[in-house]
């Protein structure tokens, strides 16, 4: 198995209604991908097209992709692992170019939510557990999370103040981030205001403030082998490690619930693959969808022992300045979540810390970063780890 790095990454802007339609949505983050790659699209060897189904109207979106963004007649494929679509889009692109089967891999991650509303939206995100056990009673997203938060708090001391620190430390980053959704200040005393959109109760302990956005929004990853990433790219960020695993999709079947098996056993993969530690890594992306999912991604990836995530927040141990930096570009929570352009953004952002251009989000000479996306309830889990 040969080398294989990240040459090029794009997004598009995340936001709540894009105009256009799905093909120029993916447009927009393939675009910046190839030019940042310095190619072109006849130099793509396969397309992997990415998201979770049942958001808009168009099946089989990847052929129609290829042929909007040149790519035919590559071969492509759609894949979808709920909200980790395209962290599983990288590993298969990996397995594609270190097997020596392709030279080059886009990995094109989209979803256009604001085709159907919000309620709508709720119902399909249900429809990601067991739909003839658990979603035909009504279970959502913000209600499985809250139960792991109630577990969370019961079993440790975790306070709803702990889990609105994350989002302070969001909306920190998410002002500076001209692709976020929400770029507004977000305080702690907000979480506290009855006249503060924040403070309104979703499900308990979770508040509004503690849940990420639905929306618009595409991202792309090319992956080449190592001979054409040291020919084409003066700053190649390599894949070092990829976990991923799953779970019972029931909650019934599962035994922890102060955390996400998925994502210890993944981080527990990614790490023997890359042959480092939790303490080697310098910089990560965690998959916030609600706060309590970043305070037990701190837990699961061994930044903090089980019940101590909250003292990294506490101290601001995970801001730029801190310990290990998690989520300096807004998260999910700020950039807003388009299923499955998330974990393309991401790895978008982990690729350019190692590479010293993100700018005022930019942490302090990263070589290490970690990459850990979710899908649905804990069902899918991807930990993806990149070096320089």
């Amino acid at each position: 198995m040969g080398k294989v790095a990240i040459i090029g990454v794009g997004q598009s802007s995340f936001v709540r209604g894009y105009a256009g339609s799905i093909r120029e949505l993916a447009f927009e983050g393939f675009r910046e991908a190839v030019k940042d790659a310095g190619i072109t699209s006849k130099d793509i060897g396969a397309s992997i097209i990415c998201s979770a189904p049942e958001y808009d109207k168009q099946r089989s979106p990847a052929g129609v992709f290829a042929e909007y963004l040149g790519l035919v007649p590559q071969p492509t494929c759609y894949l979808e692992s709920l909200c980790s679509s395209s962290s599983m889009g990288l590993r298969m692109a990996y397995s594609l170019v270190a097997s020596g089967l392709h030279d080059s891999v886009a990995v094109i991650g989209f979803q256009k939510m604001s085709e159907i509303s919000s309620a709508e939206s709720q119902e399909r995100m249900g429809r990601g557990a067991d739909i003839q056990w658990e979603s035909p009673f009504g279970t959502m997203m913000p209600a499985y999370y809250a139960m792991y938060a109630q577990a969370h708090m019961a079993k440790y001391g975790t306070r709803p103040e702990d889990l609105a620190l994350i989002r302070v430390k969001a909306s920190t980053y998410g002002q500076i981030n001209e692709k976020a959704v929400y770029r507004k200040a977000v305080s702690l005393e907000m979480f506290s205001d009855p006249g503060s959109p924040m403070s309104g109760p979703v499900a308990s302990p979770l508040r509004v403030g503690d849940c990420c956005a639905n929306a618009d929004g595409s991202s792309c990853v090319i992956v080449t082998n190592e001979e054409k990433a040291r020919s084409l790219s003066k700053k190649p960020v390599w894949i070092l490690g990829l976990g991923a695993a799953s779970a019972p999709v029931n909650l019934a079947g599962r035994d922890l619930f102060t955390g996400l098996s998925v994502a210890r056993q993944a981080a527990d993969q990614a790490y023997k693959m890359a042959g480092v530690t939790p303490k080697d890594i310098d910089v990560a992306e965690v998959h916030d969808c609600f706060t309590i999912a970043e305070m037990m991604a701190y837990e699961d990836l061994g930044f903090a022992e089980a019940g101590q995530g909250k003292e990294l927040i506490r101290a601001k141990e995970t801001y730029k300045e801190g310990r290990i930096p998690v989520n300096v570009d807004g998260g999910l929570l700020s950039k807003g979540h388009p299923i499955g352009a998330t974990g393309g953004s991401q790895i978008r952002t982990i690729v350019l810390q190692l590479r010293g251009e993100a700018g005022a989000m930019q942490v302090k000479n990263p070589e290490i970063g970690l990459v850990h996306n979710i899908g649905g309830v804990g069902l899918y889990g991807n930990v993806s780890i990149l070096g320089r």
